[in-house]
């Protein structure tokens, strides 16, 4: 891999906490550049790859020139181009086509389309959630960006998966695109599930191990591994919560009034299952009322440590800001695994194409 080490250069638009870069680094590929601007997220970075240059910028107040620059003085070594733009004008649970029309987020897949057709890298990659193919005419962010890859000469492959099919222990689907501009690409092949004889990652198998804790601790020695505090009344549902259960479980008296009206929201204020992928983990996947983010035994909602190890962050990676911050970061984060076999994939193809030595 040393070769690959040292010409594969990585730019990381809305780099978040640094997920992906974090995935990339360890396929063995070299990270050029990040920009984000979100300052807990900047923190976070820079304190886990901190020789790497950073930009506190808003991609829109980004010059392209500057960009093109950076990237000309790494040539001839290839460049992978990283875009997964927030996703949240594009999950279900941002219902109302008004307010997607009107999120200043929108557009910002529009403007890494710019930085893509300017600098030519080798490699583009996104990320992001499967709605963003409802926005698919070429009027909208996603059709606009294949069409822009089409014009400037890319092959492209693109895909809603699974993450449990390549390893990581979330039931959660992604949108994933992988272009390049040398010859086709496909997705890597799917490493778990029946069609690969291998069993998806669980819960038990990323958290079982971290010491437990107390709603409202932070362990003395395992760097993040913090809960979040549980009201009484939250105490009193979470003990009355079994494993892999929810609110169906509670007495009369511990029911909101929503759950009494209404039969949804099955997995807010539920229990993780030991022996099964967790949910979708989301910007507040600390929180025990978002979703079905409570311990599968322990009477709290997972920690941030919790939080990170199922997004297959490595146990050396620390995480910085407030606890609300931390959620957030880890939530919006491209999984580190999925990353990874992104980055050997890309690595093989460019080999093939006599790209790389």
């Amino acid at each position: 891999m040393e070769d690959s080490r040292v010409n594969n250069k990585i730019y990381d638009f809305f780099s978040g906490c640094g997920g992906a870069s974090c995935g990339f680094r360890d396929a063995g590929m070299e990270l050029a550049f990040a920009l984000d601007n979100d300052p807990g997220a900047q923190r976070t970075f820079q304190n886990n790859f901190p020789s790497v240059p950073f930009e506190s910028k808003n991609i829109r107040d980004m010059p392209v020139d500057r960009v093109r620059s950076l990237v000309s003085a790494e040539r001839p070594n290839p460049i992978l181009f990283c875009g997964c733009a927030p996703c949240q004008p594009f999950t279900k649970q941002n219902t109302r086509f008004r307010d997607r029309k009107e999120d200043d987020r929108l557009p910002l897949l529009s403007y890494f389309a710019k930085f893509v057709r300017d600098c030519k890298p080798d490699i583009v990659f996104i990320e992001n959630v499967p709605g963003l193919q409802k926005f698919s005419h070429s009027t909208e962010p996603f059709g606009g960006f294949l069409g822009d890859l089409k014009t400037a000469g890319y092959h492209f492959d693109h895909e809603p998966i699974s993450l449990m099919k390549y390893g990581i222990p979330q039931s959660r689907r992604r949108l994933v695109l992988l272009a390049s501009r040398h010859r086709p690409i496909d997705l890597p092949p799917k490493t778990n599930g029946p069609e690969t004889h291998r069993q998806y990652e669980t819960v038990r198998s990323w958290i079982e191990d971290l010491p437990p804790i107390a709603a409202g601790e932070e362990h003395a020695t395992v760097p993040n591994h913090r809960a979040a505090a549980l009201s009484e009344l939250n105490l009193e549902r979470i003990r009355a919560t079994p494993e892999g259960g929810g609110h169906r479980n509670w007495p009369e008296r511990l029911r909101l009034d929503c759950h009494k009206k209404f039969a949804g929201y099955s997995d807010v204020y539920g229990r993780m299952s030991w022996n099964r992928p967790a949910s979708g983990l989301t910007t507040r996947c600390i929180s025990y009322s978002n979703g079905r983010f409570g311990h599968p035994e322990q009477d709290r909602a997972i920690s941030v440590r919790e939080a990170a190890s199922l997004q297959t962050f490595p146990f050396d990676f620390i995480f910085e800001g407030s606890l609300a911050s931390m959620s957030r970061q880890i939530g919006n984060a491209v999984p580190v695994r999925l990353a990874k076999i992104i980055g050997r994939h890309v690595i093989r193809h460019l080999k093939e194409m006599e790209v790389l030595a």
